[in-house]
């Protein structure tokens, strides 16, 4: 088996909680903007629970975002959705 020959969905057993961090610059709305995209594809999420913290220079907040993942298809499309997004700088 090549390093390129594997199961990604063997790598998580699904459903699983999985932490999103995703990082942007301070401005209005970006924490809502990402718990509404977050939701999208993530229905059961708990806004409630989401994570903020700013960086110390108060320029960057970070969001973590805890999703009860059920596929990787699922995670696929948050990553897809959020690295595009022009708000975000980063997504881990």
């Amino acid at each position: 088996m090549s390093d390129t020959d594997y199961d990604a969905d063997a790598l998580f057993d699904f459903p699983c909680d999985f932490p999103i961090k995703i990082m942007g610059r301070r401005q209005e709305g970006f924490a809502q903007t990402i718990a509404e995209l977050i939701v999208r594809h993530a229905p059961d999420f708990d806004v409630a629970t989401l994570e903020m913290r700013s960086s110390s220079g108060g320029n960057y907040l970070s969001l973590t975002c805890t999703v009860r993942a059920v596929s990787r298809a699922q995670l696929d499309a948050i990553y897809g959705e959020l690295t595009s997004h022009p708000m975000v700088v980063m997504a881990l």
